[in-house]
């Protein structure tokens, strides 16, 4: 290898290391508590040994009962996923995230598909508990995807989500790919999280100012 060879290998290692460093962990526990991110969670087991994980979470100013309806209606041609429809629709997705809650779409149970594209293809739900976790999970590669909820102080709700993948075994292109968009994940997962929690508040207030029966 020439000198200019292993220094253009050095500086990429080194970006890499700064990257992993200073970015990526910021990327991927945005807005968790340190027991949040290095805590264990619901459905940790189910991919035993994670190449990539992320845990991130949102304090909504809302009960459990009026986040988990949100939930529940995840999914392409059901309640969208809250995030950049715009961004989704320019891979042909056909997502559309619904403001209400839609009651044709809350039936979900385990073994469920939630899709994520119009060929019905996306995770199916391994473990679902109403109000406390809902737990999708995928094989190719394995992935889990863990929606938690926590009672906190003041009536609010901790909504914590992880993402857990192993790509062992993937070929080249599909371990890079994990990487590079590791960015894009976070944008969209961001913004899923602040829509649950502008929904389920927006729908809290209305109910708080809502007249007594009778009155």
């Amino acid at each position: 290898m020439t000198l200019a060879l292993r220094r253009a290998a050095i500086g990429a290692g080194a970006a890499a290391l700064v990257y992993r460093v200073a970015v990526h962990e910021r990327l991927a526990r945005w807005g968790a508590t340190r027991e949040e991110w290095e805590g264990a969670l619901p459905g940790d087991a189910v991919v035993p040994v994670a190449s990539h994980q992320s845990t991130r979470a949102v304090e909504i100013d809302a009960e459990p009962s009026e986040v988990w309806p949100w939930l529940v209606q995840l999914g392409q041609g059901r309640g969208g996923l809250y995030s950049y429809d715009w961004l989704e629709n320019l891979f042909r997705l056909d997502i559309h995230s619904a403001d209400r809650i839609l009651e044709e779409y809350q039936g979900l149970s385990v073994g469920d598909t939630v899709a994520l594209a119009p060929s019905g293809e996306g995770p199916i739900v391994r473990e679902l508990d109403p109000q406390k976790l809902m737990l999708l999970e995928a094989t190719m590669p394995p992935w889990t995807w863990l929606f938690a909820l926590r009672s906190c102080g003041g009536g609010g709700t901790r909504l914590v989500v992880r993402n857990r993948v192993s790509t062992t075994g993937s070929n080249p292109l599909v371990r890079l790919s994990y990487v590079a968009l590791g960015p894009v994940v976070f944008v969209m997962e961001r913004k899923m999280l602040l829509g649950i929690k502008e929904r389920a508040e927006r729908l809290h207030a209305q109910a708080d100012r809502r007249p007594p029966d009778g009155s």
